[in-house]
């Protein structure tokens, strides 16, 4: 599976810390019918302190993952919160 950065964004936490997070798409291959496969795509966020969590496969489009991508720096999102987010945007 690969990971390309997307972005890092630098930002305040509710406790007056500074939080920095790296935002990741994953790009991988899902097995399909007949012996065919096809390009997936998921997310990946790193925060500072090496905490990070990790959603692949949530689809085969590049155009809904971009979507989701920006949702995830827009707001924010670290680790802790990633899958609350996902399961959400699904």
């Amino acid at each position: 599976m690969r990971e390309l950065l997307v972005d890092t964004r630098r930002q305040t936490g509710e406790d007056g810390r500074t939080v920095d997070c790296r935002y990741y798409i994953l790009v991988g291959e899902m097995a399909m019918s007949g012996g065919m496969s096809c390009e997936s795509y998921g997310v990946k966020v790193v925060g500072a302190d090496g905490e990070e969590a990790s959603v692949p496969n949530l689809t085969v489009s590049a155009g809904r993952i971009d979507q989701l991508m920006e949702l995830l720096v827009r707001n924010g999102v670290t680790p802790v919160t990633l899958r609350d987010v996902v399961e959400d945007w699904l």
